[in-house]
C-alpha cells in the first residue's frame, strides 16, 4: 500500500472510532478502553503532525480527559465512588493517575470472596500492567507534542503507583516478581501469574519516562525513576522473551525500536538487552510463521492481535539505519546487524496483515466485529504507526 494514501484510511478509522465510543460528538456515557485508548491518543497526535489539523490534537487531548474521567474513577455499578486513589475531587483532577487506571472491561471486578473464573476474569475489570505502561507511553507522546510536562507528570505518577502495587517479593525468594492482574484500587492482586514481556515493558518505559523528563523538559530529583528501573531489572535479568503470540512478537519489536530511540538520543545504551529482544522476536516470528495461521479464515483470527505484530514491523524499518549510524555504541553491532537483516526478510508479513484487515468481506467476522473498536484503532496505527512508535 502507498502510505501517503494511507492518511486517508487511517482519518475515516478514527472519526468511526471517535462516534462509536462517545468522543465526538461527545456521549452521555463515553466508553472507554484503556488499551484502546492509548493507541487511539498516538493515532490523533500523529494525524495532527501529518495533517496540521487541530481537530486531531483536540481529540487527542479530549481522549485523555475522558480516560482519566472515566477510568481514573470508580464504576457506575460501585458503591464506592469518586477517584480510585482515594484522593479528594480537586487533588484527583491534579493527579488523576495516582490510583492507577481500570482496564475498563464490562463486568466488575471479582468480589473478594467470589471463586475465580478464568473465561469470566477476561471480562472483568481490574488494572493490568501491560495496558498502563501503554498509557503512560501515550501521555509521554502527548507532552512531547504539545510541550506540556504535565501529562509526562501523569505518567510518572502512574508508573510509580503501578510499579509499587505491582510488584513483590515471594515468601522465601530473593527476586521480586509482578503480578499480571489487580483489582481496581490496587489493594489485592486478583491474577498471581506474571506477563512474560510485562517486566520489560515496564523497564523501556521508565527509561523512556526519565529520558523524556531530563531531556525534554530539564526535569531531575521530583520525576526521577531510577530506584524502580533498579529494580525491575532484577526482575527482567534470566526471563525468557520469545513467544509465538503474534501480538507478543510485535510488541519485543516495538521494545526493540524504544531502546535504540534510547541510545540514538544520548540516553542508556542496553546492547546487550536489545540482542536478546531482537533474537527472542526473531525466534517468534519463525515458529508463528511455520504455525500456518495466515492461511486460516478471519472468523479463526484476532485482528489486533495480528495488527500488533504489523505495527512492530513498521518500526523494525528504520532500526538498520539507526544501528549504523551509532555503530560505535554497540559492541555486538555485527550481531544486532544481523539479526535486523533476519527480520527484515519478514517486512511483507506487514503488508499481508494490512491486506487482508481492510477486505471488507473479513472484517463481517466476528472475530472483527466483536473486538471492533481494537481491530479499527490497531489497523489505523498500522497503516500510519508513527504517531505511536514515534518515528
Amino acid at each position: 500500500m502507498n502510505r501517503n494514501t494511507a492518511i486517508a484510511q487511517v482519518q475515516e478509522l478514527m472519526q468511526d472510532f471517535a462516534r462509536l465510543t462517545g468522543l465526538d460528538p461527545v456521549g452521555a456515557s463515553p466508553r472507554r478502553y484503556l488499551w484502546t485508548d492509548a493507541f487511539a491518543v498516538c493515532n490523533y497526535l500523529g494525524l495532527f503532525e501529518k495533517t496540521g489539523d487541530t481537530a486531531f490534537h483536540e481529540l487527542a487531548l479530549r481522549l485523555v480527559g475522558q480516560v482519566h474521567d472515566t477510568l481514573g474513577r470508580h464504576r457506575a455499578d460501585d458503591t464506592r465512588i469518586g477517584w480510585i486513589s482515594g484522593l479528594s475531587l480537586q487533588e484527583g483532577e491534579q493527579h488523576p493517575t495516582a490510583g492507577g487506571l481500570r482496564i475498563g472491561k464490562t463486568l466488575s471486578e471479582r468480589g473478594i470472596n467470589e471463586p475465580f473464573d478464568d473465561q469470566r476474569e477476561w471480562d472483568r475489570d481490574g488494572q493490568y500492567f501491560h495496558y498502563l505502561t501503554k498509557w503512560m507511553h501515550a501521555l509521554s507522546r502527548v507532552s512531547r507534542v504539545t510541550g506540556n510536562p504535565d501529562y509526562l507528570g501523569w505518567a510518572i505518577d502512574l508508573a510509580r503507583i503501578a510499579h509499587a502495587r505491582f510488584t513483590y517479593l515471594p515468601k522465601g525468594s530473593s527476586k521480586k516478581m509482578m503480578y499480571w492482574k489487580m483489582s481496581i484500587d490496587l489493594s489485592r492482586p486478583l491474577v498471581l501469574s506474571m506477563g512474560q514481556h510485562d517486566p520489560l515493558d515496564g523497564f523501556v518505559t521508565y527509561n523512556e519516562l526519565q529520558l523524556v523528563a531530563s531531556q525534554d523538559f530539564g526535569l531531575t530529583t521530583e520525576s526521577c525513576l531510577t530506584g524502580e528501573i533498579a529494580d525491575i531489572t532484577g526482575i527482567c535479568r534470566g526471563m525468557g522473551m520469545a513467544t509465538d503470540d503474534p501480538l507478543g512478537i510485535g510488541g519485543l519489536l516495538c521494545d526493540a525500536l524504544r531502546i535504540t530511540n534510547l541510545a540514538t538520543r544520548d540516553g542508556p545504551v542496553y546492547a546487550s538487552l536489545l540482542e536478546t529482544v531482537l533474537g527472542s522476536a526473531l525466534a517468534g516470528l519463525r515458529s508463528y510463521t511455520g504455525s500456518g495461521s495466515f492461511r486460516i479464515p478471519a472468523r479463526y483470527r484476532l485482528a489486533f492481535r495480528e495488527l500488533g505484530l504489523s505495527i512492530g514491523l513498521a518500526g523494525i524499518e528504520t532500526l538498520p539505519d539507526r544501528l549504523g549510524k551509532n555503530r560505535h555504541l554497540y559492541g555486538n553491532y555485527d550481531t544486532l546487524n544481523q539479526q535486523v537483516r533476519a527480520i527484515h526478510e519478514y517486512m511483507p508479513l506487514r503488508e499481508q496483515i494490512e491486506g487482508f484487515w481492510l477486505e471488507g468481506k473479513n472484517r463481517e467476522a466476528g472475530t472483527w466485529t466483536e473486538h471492533r473498536e481494537i481491530n479499527m484503532v490497531m489497523l489505523a496505527t498500522s497503516l500510519a504507526p508513527e504517531g505511536f512508535l514515534g518515528i
